[in-house]
């Protein structure tokens, strides 16, 4: 009989101490709050790096634009040889009767004629208005991907912080079946010693040893739940699937605020600060630079151009030439395509308004229900801290009338599934209040700065 308990005291440990055991073998893991994975996962995950790279491409392409207005410089070194056909001349070259023509009537090959041309050449934009637009349309575009990334940065915060609250309540519910083990352990201690007195029933027993088989089987599958838990984690804030992580913020330890944040006063922050929402405004404010840029290419362009170098037959004897100009370019027609790019052009600023006015609506839905869910979610804390607190004093007085014989362990059984039950409530209600949280926190764009 005891060493059978001593067995079930010895899976507990094991049990429970598998993190430890396994940690052991690793570097020392890193502890992470709530807030530290809602960070790495912005600054490392998947997401957030790639839409960084879309940030990057935009900027290059700033640069692509500008070299619209910059000097563009070249060399150039051609060696040719070439023939010509006089006949492809197409001039007669007259000669006094009864000499020999300069060219054969029919034709004969000239050369060949072999060339060495060694020169650069300079061009300077001086005013193109269409260009300037151009650039400040790219401008607008980095903008608005650098929102984005800030956007996609948010969103994997708040899925690493939606992850990190999957884990700490996966280690509350094995916390929660370890204590139920206990109790479950003592039952049959209890009814155990009353059988040996004879006062008890070998029914007691049975009852309490199947009440801690049906929680040791919970224990093995919340011990799975964590495991799989701890690995979503890991993959959320982007780090290697073997780094060693412990939770610095236990979801009991969490806060509980009695207040919940004045709805009008959600929004605002929401409206103001959701990188989405200023995304989308910026693709809006680019789109419509592009418009102006277009309507730019009807205005006139001025620019200078210089050429020199040395053209001869062999590289010792080579004869400086040079050219050089201003050139007036004036657009008159081009069989309205501009009007047509435009048009495109001012279609696309409609829709994107559009877009941007659903999601502000949308960011306002997500506010409010997320104030609702945070306010039940409060009040279901209370209402489940009062059950378990209740659970736990029709467990004691069970167990008190067991002990003193004037009742059988049915009543215990029965009261330890109500506190299994309530201390089920309890982490579900927290769970549901800090998740409520985090969606607010997403909703307002202020993952990042979760505590």
């Amino acid at each position: 009989m005891l060493s059978r308990r001593a067995a079930f005291r010895t899976t507990l440990a094991i049990l429970v101490s598998i993190p430890a055991i396994a940690t052991a073998q690793q570097p020392a893991p890193t502890a992470l709050t709530l807030g530290d994975a809602a960070r790495l996962a912005a600054r490392q995950s998947v997401p957030s790096l790639a839409a960084q790279l879309r940030a990057r491409e935009a900027a290059a392409r700033v640069t692509q634009a500008r070299a619209d207005l910059l000097p563009s410089v070249s060399a150039l070194a051609l060696q040719s040889g070439h023939t010509l056909n006089s006949a492809t001349f197409g001039i007669d070259f007259p000669t006094p009767a009864g000499q020999k023509p300069f060219f054969d009537p029919n034709g004969e090959i000239i050369g060949p004629i072999n060339l060495l041309d060694i020169r650069g050449r300079v061009t300077v934009p001086a005013i193109d208005f269409a260009a300037r637009q151009r650039v400040s349309g790219s401008r607008l575009a980095l903008k608005a991907s650098e929102a984005e990334a800030e956007s996609a940065g948010e969103q994997a915060a708040a899925t690493a912080a939606t992850a990190y609250l999957r884990a700490v309540r996966a280690d509350a519910i094995v916390e929660a079946r370890a204590a139920d083990s206990l109790l479950a352990d003592s039952l049959i201690t209890i009814a155990r010693d009353q059988l040996s007195a004879g006062v008890g029933v070998a029914l007691d027993v049975t009852r309490a040893q199947s009440q801690l088989a049906g929680v040791h089987a919970q224990l093995i599958a919340a011990r799975g739940e964590q495991s799989r838990s701890r690995l979503e984690l890991v993959r959320a804030i982007g780090a290697p699937l073997d780094a060693p992580v412990t939770l610095a913020s236990p979801l009991a330890a969490m806060p509980v605020s009695d207040t919940v944040p004045a709805q009008a006063e959600a929004v605002a922050v929401a409206l103001r600060t959701r990188p989405d929402l200023v995304a989308a405004q910026r693709a809006l404010d680019a789109a419509r630079q592009g418009a102006r840029a277009i309507r730019a290419e009807r205005l006139p362009s001025l620019a200078a151009f210089g050429d020199d170098g040395g053209i001869g037959t062999s590289p010792s004897h080579l004869l400086n030439t040079y050219s050089w100009g201003i050139q007036l370019s004036v657009p008159i027609l081009d069989g309205f395509r501009r009007e047509g790019r435009i048009s495109e052009q001012d279609a696309k600023s409609a829709g994107l308004e559009l877009q941007r006015r659903e999601l502000e609506r949308q960011v306002a839905v997500e506010v409010r229900s997320a104030l609702l869910d945070l306010a039940t979610a409060r009040d279901q804390v209370a209402a489940a801290r009062e059950r378990l607190r209740l659970a736990q004093q029709e467990y004691t007085q069970a167990q008190d009338r067991f002990r003193a014989g004037v009742a059988g362990n049915g009543d215990v059984v029965t009261a330890s599934l109500a506190l299994n039950g309530a201390r089920n409530l309890v982490i579900d209600a927290l769970a549901s209040y800090q998740s409520a949280r985090v969606e607010l926190a997403r909703a307002q764009g202020t993952a990042t700065t979760l505590p």
